[in-house]
């Protein structure tokens, strides 16, 4: 399972500092951390993709900016 969160920039942020944010170069740093997006989404696909969260063998979670804040999801079948 891959999950990227993507978060709206503060507006506190430059020109620069936006653009180097949705390059990359910049990562949220603040709350929620990853723990707490990865729990509620493995908690709301349980019953629609796996029975039990417990199926789930691989994670990778990564916080970053965005121009248009979501959270993308992607699970491969490993069997």
């Amino acid at each position: 399972m891959m999950l990227t969160i993507y978060r709206s920039m503060p507006k506190s942020f430059s020109k620069r500092k936006a653009t180097a944010a949705e390059a990359g170069e910049l990562r949220p740093t603040t709350k929620p951390d990853v723990d707490n997006y990865l729990k509620g989404v493995k908690d709301a696909l349980k019953g629609v993709i796996w029975k039990d969260d417990s199926q789930v063998v691989e994670v990778f979670v990564q916080k970053r900016y965005s121009s248009r804040p979501r959270i993308e999801v992607k699970i491969k079948d490993l069997s």
